[in-house]
């Protein structure tokens, strides 16, 4: 007979199965493990992706693991959402706040400035209450708090792969976002 906290386990795993099989149905293209601590979102397919690689299969997801395990994350503790459906159609607002409310990250990155956008598009009302102008319009390379997670933009990480100079500027973007810990 299963204890009490085996069943309760069970039955969240079952939930947590159920909640990312709706994703998916609902056509979000993911990559990754879900429930990491870092979500990234990105905006602007390669040519493999618009073939139907998933997102970061290319030199810029390898370029975003080899950092995250630079900063100390482990291999695992990414994710990440494309924001075009599987049928090609781009993912709207409410799906993308189902997305990262299931996904249930403590950062999420914008790789490009269309994710970028799709993330000031969906957390319109809570970007606008923050103080900081910068923060307000998710300005590339600063970090603002939206619902107790880290947002951060990249600004463009994939094409900063053909520039050291650029590199070297998404690399000091990406330092300031660090593993947070475990909780107390």
């Amino acid at each position: 007979m299963p204890s009490e906290r085996e069943l309760r386990r069970a039955a969240y795993v079952a939930k947590a199965k159920a909640e990312v099989g709706e994703l998916a149905r609902r056509g979000l293209v993911m990559a990754g493990h879900t429930f990491s601590p870092v979500l990234f979102v990105k905006g602007e397919p390669n040519e493999g992706e618009r073939n139907g690689a998933p997102p970061l299969s290319g030199a810029d997801g390898t370029a975003l693991r080899k950092s995250l395990a630079a900063l100390g994350y482990a291999p695992e503790d990414w994710v990440a959402l494309a924001c075009t459906l599987d049928s090609g159609e781009p993912v709207g607002r409410d799906l993308v706040r189902l997305a990262v409310t299931t996904l249930d990250p403590a950062t999420v990155i914008a790789c490009d400035e269309a994710a970028a956008n799709v993330l000031r598009d969906a957390y319109a009302d809570e970007l606008a209450s923050l103080p900081d102008f910068a923060c307000a319009m998710l300005a590339p390379g600063v970090v603002a708090d939206v619902l107790g997670m880290r947002f951060l933009n990249l600004g463009g990480f994939e094409a900063a792969l053909a520039d050291p100079k650029q590199k070297q500027i998404m690399w000091a973007r990406l330092k300031r976002v660090p593993p947070l810990g475990e909780p107390i």
